[in-house]
């Protein structure tokens, strides 16, 4: 388990950034000491672009796979001080229904979607397991891929999903930083620091295709550590479990109902990022969302991104019928899937919407 080795890598991280000086930046193979120098250091973008894309496509070929996101529950009963659907927070609950939830499949299916992202708040009573099961159940009737963004599991747990369709798991440590970590959560299962860390591996173990990881990008001032954890994270998966596919995602704060201090990353430091992670992880997908305006995500097509979301809704629901205005997040790029495609091929890319044929 990464819990195992987390201390090590911590270890090692505050020795090279003692020794940062004595590192040379890299446009060509990057190790540990060379990323942190790059993410600590100003570069040549343009170069450094360049070369992500060179790997990019020569891996992944010109496609970019295309999802939607569907949040089927906002009860939660953590209390996480920067997100919306925190427990601390007077909002408005809502879960759909088993009928509402095949509504809002089949309008995402008339999209044109083929991939989605089932999201629940934490909560074991109101969506626990066998909710989340005939939302996969559901979902298998209309989707090739199914993935869930939901709490942590335990491996039997993941094996039942998986057993009826489940593709995927996309799970957020939020922060590596343990003691930051337990100050942002105030109370509540997500607490749990290690549990949350090892879910991952319990998917895998269970026999899972793919997963997802990442922090949340402005929760932590020292984003450098967060950035090189995720990928040493990501990297242990990949050495460990070579035939699960391993992507990697860092949203960036946005606003929501909880207000707390957040340390913005900027579209510079971002753009960095992406490609120092294609640098170091050359086979790893990364995932970019609607939390990113239009701008970024036009721009990063090709240079390092592979799964982009798309016609997001952050609301419970929102895709058949208008839902409450509460949102997780605020979206950043609201356009059309259609307007996104045409993005896509224009850059010379193609939309791709499956990942895994449905047999």
């Amino acid at each position: 388990m990464f819990s195992d080795i987390i201390s090590l890598e911590l270890k090692k991280f505050k020795k090279i950034k003692r020794d940062l000086n004595r590192v040379s930046v890299s446009y060509e193979e990057i190790n540990e000491k060379s990323l942190l120098k790059n993410l600590n250091s100003k570069l040549e973008l343009e170069r450094l672009a360049l070369k992500s894309k060179e790997i990019t496509d020569s891996f992944f070929g010109k496609t970019v796979l295309l999802y939607a996101p569907l949040y089927i529950s906002n009860y939660c009963v953590n209390g996480c001080a920067y997100c919306g659907f925190s427990a601390t927070n007077r909002i408005e609950r809502d879960k759909l229904e088993d009928k509402e939830i095949e509504k809002e499949m089949i309008a995402l299916k008339e999209k044109g979607f083929d991939t989605i992202l089932i999201l629940t708040g934490e909560d074991r009573i109101r969506s626990g397991v066998e909710y989340i099961l005939k939302a996969i159940k559901i979902a298998r009737k209309y989707f090739s891929e199914i993935l869930i963004e939901t709490y942590p599991l335990e491996q039997d747990e993941y094996k039942k999903l998986i057993d009826n369709g489940l593709c995927g798991v996309t799970l957020y440590q939020e922060t590596y930083d343990k003691n930051l970590y337990f100050k942002l959560h105030k109370f509540g299962p997500k607490k749990n620091f290690e549990y949350r860390l090892n879910a991952i591996e319990r998917a895998v173990k269970a026999g899972i295709k793919e997963v997802n990881i990442g922090p949340l990008l402005g929760l932590n001032k020292n984003f450098d550590f967060d950035v090189y954890m995720t990928l040493m994270h990501a990297k242990h998966i990949q050495n460990n479990y070579p035939e699960v596919e391993v992507s990697i995602s860092y949203p960036r704060m946005r606003s929501s109902v909880s207000k707390i201090k957040t340390y913005p990353v900027t579209d510079i430091d971002f753009v960095k990022i992406i490609c120092l992670s294609r640098l170091f992880l050359e086979r790893v997908g990364i995932n970019i969302s609607t939390r990113e305006n239009a701008y970024i995500r036009d721009n990063l097509i090709g240079i390092g991104i592979t799964k982009m979301s798309a016609e997001s809704k952050t609301t419970v629901g929102g895709y058949f019928q208008n839902s409450s205005d509460l949102k997780q997040f605020e979206i950043e790029d609201s356009r059309s899937l259609n307007e996104i495609i045409k993005i896509i091929e224009k850059k010379g890319y193609r939309p791709e919407f499956t990942n895994w044929v449905k047999i």
